[in-house]
């Protein structure tokens, strides 16, 4: 079964017979804040960013995370752009933000915006480029790798 992104990309290099997707991270944040919502994160997720941070897994879930209607998810904090990830880090480098812990970041992170909610459709792709300038920029992304990460999210 093919999906949509299998056929000719039409945002690709004119002359190009492209299938897939583009993304670059721009370091923009926007994925990482807004209105309230949800990080989860695995135990094994957990282990790994309590390891990070020297502490045991009691203290490390009661630092950074909370219960949500999904599950176990990272806390936020509020800023001028919303509400940010806790990990979100605004001032290493200015006008940039990066992930805090990315080496160690939940699957969620790593495989945004590569999420079945974002790939059901096309329009669904467009909806969620306009708040993500990384989309449909950068080099393709092959289906194969697309549906690879669309899968590691999906419920």
């Amino acid at each position: 079964m093919s999906d949509w992104f299998d056929e000719p990309n039409p945002a690709a290099v004119a002359g190009a017979d492209e299938q897939g997707l583009r993304f670059s991270c721009t370091m923009c944040g926007n994925c990482c804040t807004g209105p309230a919502g949800y990080v989860l994160v695995s135990e094994a997720e957990i282990d790994a960013l309590a390891l990070r941070f020297g502490l045991d897994r009691v203290d490390f879930l009661a630092r950074y995370t909370h219960m949500t209607s999904k599950g176990l998810s990272l806390t936020e904090s509020r800023t001028k752009f919303g509400l940010d990830c806790i990990f979100l880090d605004r001032e290493t480098i200015p006008g940039k933000a990066i992930c805090g812990v990315y080496e160690d970041r939940p699957t969620q992170c790593k495989t945004w915006p590569f999420w079945p909610e974002n790939l059901g459709t096309k329009e669904a792709w467009r909806r969620a480029a306009r708040t993500c300038p990384g989309m449909n920029q950068g080099d393709p992304v092959a289906p194969q790798q697309i549906r690879i990460l669309r899968d590691r999210t999906a419920p």
